[in-house]
């Protein structure tokens, strides 16, 4: 063992992986901040965790969420948050993807407003990503970031006035990092993402008055937002940094949140700048949340848009709150990639693109997600037809009206036989990719990352398991029973099919693949994500 290792097991901080070069991210100040973050804050984020759990298993016995009686005062009180910086007051397109070298370069020069530098479901959090990630985006505030792909390609930053401004989203309470011990016990992989980034960054973003700027995922509560506001005001003062230097922008991505849209504000006022419309992880988390109420069955994914009443009232809910409280109110994403070779497919996936954009700008968004570099024109155009200041936050959106049962009318629709199939394929083809480390992937040209494959497996695990409570399963529109023997038919025949893609990333874990899905199906509980058991599998 080096003495550098013995001296850092010695401090209680263990790194169970050695890549070349790690040591100019992990140096001995981040070990010591990690290894404090960890100390101070991981009994209050077990308990953020145990009491998740207590509140789905309320909901599994039939409660339904609802706004918070203890907080009225806080949704019914007048106050605003902290002012927006300059160089997030307009933020009408964002492009987001995964943080490897390639992508951070062609997200900062996309011509988006802003770049979402993503280390939760964009990307699979093998040690080599996790570590590259956090060296590429160092590099890059620094101006250095180069990258020369296979076929000679050279990629560099644009100078800074020409870039994305920067903001990164870490992984979310849920997750563990296991390849940082500390006292023996794994950190929480929220910290060593936000404060290494931090650590390496802050001070530089900071005096050029770009920064540093935060997506906090896939929060629960206001206990959970507060719990942020610890961590990061803790890291400001370990890092000399003033108080509510660091920026944040929280998603929307779960049913509970939604109840909890004033509070979560609240909670981080001093240094909360927007939220989010988390799109496809709500999605998700509303299946998951209804997964033992059998008047809570979402037909297939296809089939749950915006424009449905459930989704529009949590849409509207989000800006008008956001807007009262002064903040922006960021629409969701447009999974949509190019066609290439059919100009009438390529057409259609763009008009859906443009209505979905011209009804976010129109509600009152002040801005909108892409996920390929093509559509930001596209986003652009539409936003800068209909929003001529840098913002919409002066419509207030009070005819809004929203009660508990508009945030969770059920959904009325059809499962066909395409809809299952391609729900397994997604899920296959998604962690099959994940596994040999790539986070996000192009399925029929759609990008999907962890949140979508997540409905997928979600639906799947809740149409079979409809008739454990009683009577009769699902069938699908033509009839057929939604049963495990269709699941496995579709399973056993994915292979062949899959083989016939040339260079199908993943393509070696697809068996692997099959065997985890089958297994999170059959289970007799829905798992919470299906990045905890892949997570395992993974260096």
């Amino acid at each position: 063992m080096s003495a550098v290792l013995q001296d850092r097991l010695e401090s209680g901080v263990e790194i169970t992986r050695t890549l070349p070069g790690q040591g100019a991210i992990l140096t001995p100040e981040a070990l010591a901040l990690l290894s404090k973050l960890h100390r101070r804050f991981e009994p209050e984020r077990q308990a953020r965790l145990a009491a998740r759990q207590t509140r789905q298993a309320a909901f599994d016995a039939g409660a339904l969420p609802d706004f918070r009686p203890d907080t009225a005062t806080i949704r019914a009180g007048e106050w605003t948050v902290a002012a927006t910086p300059a160089a997030l007051r307009d933020r009408r397109v964002e492009i987001t993807g995964p943080v490897d070298p390639k992508m951070v370069i062609n997200a900062l020069n996309s011509g988006a407003n802003c770049f979402m530098a993503d280390f939760e479901d964009s990307t699979s959090p093998t040690w080599a990503n996790l570590i590259g990630g956090q060296w590429a985006l160092r590099a890059a505030v620094r101006g250095t970031l180069a990258f020369t792909a296979d076929n000679g390609k050279h990629y560099t930053l644009k100078p800074e006035a020409e870039q994305a401004v920067l903001l990164v989203r870490p992984r979310g309470w849920h997750l563990d990092e296991k390849h940082v011990l500390v006292d023996g016990q794994r950190i929480s992989a929220a910290l060593f993402d936000a404060a290494l980034f931090l650590l390496h960054n802050a001070a530089l973003l900071g005096g050029r008055d770009r920064g540093p700027y935060l997506y906090l995922p896939k929060l629960q509560s206001m206990e959970e937002a507060a719990l942020w506001e610890q961590a990061l005001a803790f890291i400001e003062s370990e890092l000399g940094l003033p108080h509510g230097q660091v920026k944040v922008t929280v998603l929307i991505e779960t049913l509970p949140a939604a109840f909890e849209m004033d509070e979560i504000l609240h909670a981080l006022k001093d240094r909360i700048v927007g939220l989010n419309c988390g799109r496809w992880d709500y999605i998700f988390s509303c299946i998951k949340t209804f997964r033992r109420h059998r008047d809570h069955v979402f037909p297939e994914r296809g089939q749950v848009g915006m424009t449905r009443p459930f989704l529009r009232a949590y849409s509207e809910l989000l800006i008008k709150t956001c807007h009262r409280r002064g903040v922006h109110a960021m629409g969701g994403m447009a999974a949509q990639i190019p066609i290439s070779g059919d100009p009438a497919a390529n057409e259609a996936a763009l008009e859906k693109v443009r209505a979905d954009k011209l009804r976010e700008v129109t509600a009152g968004h002040d801005g909108t997600w892409v996920a390929h570099p093509a559509l930001i024109p596209l986003a652009r155009e539409v936003f800068d037809a209909r929003m001529r200041s840098p913002n919409q936050k002066h419509v207030l959106r009070d005819d809004v009206e929203v009660d508990r049962d508009d945030l969770i009318e059920p959904v009325v629709g059809t499962i066909t036989r395409a809809g299952f199939e391609n729900n397994v394929e997604v899920c296959v083809r998604y962690l099959a990719a994940w596994l040999d480390g790539n986070g996000c992937v192009p399925i029929h040209h759609l990008m999907e990352d962890a949140a979508t494959a997540e409905i997928a497996r979600a639906q799947l695990w809740q149409w079979l398991h409809y008739a454990d409570g009683g009577g009769e399963p699902l069938a699908l529109e033509d009839g057929s029973p939604i049963d495990f023997v269709l699941l496995d038919r579709i399973l056993i025949g994915l292979p062949s099919r899959l083989a016939r893609i040339p260079g199908m990333p993943g393509a070696d874990h697809v068996g692997e693949a099959i065997g985890l899905l089958d297994r999170l199906t059959h289970a007799d509980a829905l798992a919470d994500f299906l990045t905890l058991p892949a997570y395992e599998r993974i260096d």
